[in-house]
């Protein structure tokens, strides 16, 4: 996958996610096209600033179908083009959100946790597959969490003390070895924790 996009913060963030997501791909930022063409790599998913499609639309016109367009807001221009666009402006859980949606739609048979490992898992942990294992409880607790309810909401919700919230939370973050909501987001829909739909 190549990422062509002036802001290198944003490259970097994005690759983070789509690394997380998908097992075994490569995926290089570029800072223009310019850069892209100097390698010539070969690319089964573009993801391109607006700016960058914008300029060399003759480029991208035949990946359409692989371009998606990185933008700030309104994206109608881009949608009505045929492309599929990623608002960047948006929290890291709702771009999560929107590149799941885009891989579940390339991918039918869905996702399986033996093909898709999202998180790191520490040495000492038990682990199914390529997965630490989650207690039950601690299910339940990642699905509220990824929901958007906050501890109070969550302790009131599973009829437990603010303090096992507390518990619980360290111990997911400390097995998915993360503290990112988007990350814990991903984990939660590629192994059925929670559909995009309850999000």
């Amino acid at each position: 996958m190549a990422i062509i996009c002036e802001n290198t913060l944003s490259s970097m963030a994005l690759r983070s996610l789509l690394l997380d997501m998908v097992q075994g791909i490569d995926v290089v930022c570029y800072k223009d096209i310019e850069a892209f063409c100097k390698e010539s790599p070969m690319v089964a998913h573009f993801f391109v600033s607006a700016t960058t499609l914008f300029h060399n639309p003759e480029f991208f016109q035949p990946y359409m179908r692989r371009t998606f367009v990185l933008t700030e807001g309104e994206a109608s221009p881009f949608i009505q083009s045929g492309f599929r666009t990623i608002d960047i402006t948006v929290s890291e859980q709702h771009i999560v959100r929107q590149i799941l949606e885009i891989h579940g739609s390339g991918h039918p048979a869905g996702h399986s946790a033996n093909n898709h490992p999202s998180v790191n898992s520490n040495a000492n942990e038990k682990v199914v597959g390529e997965y630490p294992q989650l207690s039950l409880r601690e299910k339940e607790v990642l699905a509220l969490m990824v929901r958007g309810d906050i501890n109070k909401e969550i302790a009131d919700k599973l009829n437990i003390s603010l303090a096992t919230v507390i518990f619980h939370r360290n111990n997911i973050c400390d097995k998915l070895n993360t503290r990112s909501l988007g990350r814990l987001t991903i984990y939660a829909v590629l192994n059925n924790i929670v559909s995009l739909s309850d999000l």
